[in-house]
């Protein structure tokens, strides 16, 4: 199970076009409202959560975790002890890590960026600590994905969906929706 985590001023690009690409892979994925249920997006789009912080179990069943980016929701999620466990328990036993816009810069505060390849939304590149800037619109780095904005979003949720079913069932979900580069 994959879990994106949502909080008051998520961008909703990021967050709808990841989770629909992965959903579409088949990848068993649940939104977590951070800050309630229902959680509104920096462009006030109301989304309601399947599942609350009290509704998460961490074990081997948790494959990884998702951090959609936007102002403030990038603030939020980083400001959560909740999201912090979960990304390091993530760290600890080597699951997916993946973030994209301003919400790589909260795993540059927590050091999980030292020495790793990765991209975010451009301006935060200082806040990457001790990462390797790619600039890239999309960048894995192991089991570290991070990308640049919501144009990126499904080549974001791609290259999560490669992590797990393989780069060319990957492509095969873009294709079908008729995605083009």
């Amino acid at each position: 199970m994959l879990y994106m985590f949502l909080a008051e001023g998520f961008e909703e690009v990021e967050a709808v076009a990841t989770l629909d690409v992965l959903r579409r892979a088949g990848i068993e994925t649940e939104t977590v409202g951070v800050t309630g249920k229902t959680v509104t997006g920096s462009h006030g789009i109301p989304v309601t959560a399947d599942r609350t912080p009290e509704e998460v179990v961490k074990g081997p069943e948790l494959e990884g975790a998702i951090l959609p980016g936007g102002m403030p929701g990038t603030k939020n999620l980083e400001a959560s002890g909740f999201v912090r466990d979960i990304l390091a328990y993530c760290r600890e036993n080597d699951r997916l890590l993946a973030a994209i816009c301003a919400a790589p810069t909260i795993l540059g505060h927590l050091g999980y960026l030292e020495g790793k390849r990765a991209t975010c939304f451009p301006g935060h590149e200082p806040e990457l600590t001790g990462a390797l800037i790619t600039g890239d619109s999309v960048t894995v780095d192991g089991n570290l994905i991070t990308g640049n904005g919501a144009g990126a979003a499904h080549l974001f949720g791609e290259a999560i969906a490669a992590h797990f079913i393989g780069t060319n069932e990957a492509r095969a979900v873009l294709d079908k929706m008729q995605y083009r580069l």
